[in-house]
């Protein structure tokens, strides 16, 4: 009686039959996780290169207002008299972001305009109106009108030097300190100068986006 040798062929076909399936689809598995992992760890570089290059940003005209480069802190010589009398810094005021208004004591209407815009802007930040404060620096020491007082109760009325104002807030040619609103930071550096006769949505817009881009103040 002869005895057979196993074929050795149907015995390779029976190990890959039994074992080549299971590797074969662990190894598909493998390569999927790879490109997964490549797929995550690569969106955010194709998502920055998709919005540069197709959704180009338009330099210079995120903002409505003049961005002030180098920004300028609020001088620490700079005081400013309440209608109690006292004299304090009016860096004092830091913490909280400042809608600054400069103009005489007596009001006119451009005054009252800027008065009136920038509670306006600020009324429409919701509950996010807390953190800005606004500010009426007068330059000279007459009376304000009764009718102002009552109008803006919530704008803080200071008196200050006009030569100190016109020191460090920048107009421009054809402009004075009395023709802007200006925006200065919580950190108490001065950051923004919107136009004479603004548009009061677009400074809202401005102040919107910097209260919902910055947890400061």
């Amino acid at each position: 009686m002869s005895t057979h040798s196993p074929d050795t062929t149907q015995v390779s076909r029976n190990a890959a039959g039994s074992n080549g399936a299971p590797q074969q689809g662990s190894w598909r598995r493998g390569r999927w996780m790879l490109l997964l992992i490549a797929l995550i760890c690569g969106a955010p570089i194709v998502i920055s290169y998709f919005t540069y290059y197709v959704i180009k940003p338009k330099g210079g005209s995120t903002s409505y207002g003049t961005l002030i480069e180098p920004q300028r802190p609020i001088p620490s010589a700079l005081k400013v008299t309440g209608d109690d009398g006292h004299e304090v810094p009016l860096d004092s005021l830091r913490g909280r972001w400042l809608m600054i208004s400069v103009d005489g004591s007596a009001c006119n209407e451009a005054c009252v305009q800027k008065l009136y815009f920038m509670r306006q802007v600020r009324a429409t930040q919701g509950a996010e109106r807390e953190r800005v404060l606004m500010v009426w620096l007068r330059t000279d020491d007459a009376s304000v009108p009764a009718v102002l007082r009552s109008a803006y109760p919530d704008t803080r009325v200071l008196r200050a030097d006009s030569a100190a104002l016109a020191a460090w807030l920048p107009a421009t040619d054809s402009t004075k300190d009395t023709d802007h609103i200006y925006l200065v930071d919580p950190n108490g550096n001065l950051m923004e100068r919107f136009p004479a006769h603004a548009d009061p949505s677009k400074i809202k817009q401005d102040v919107t986006k910097l209260l919902k881009w910055s947890r400061i103040g």
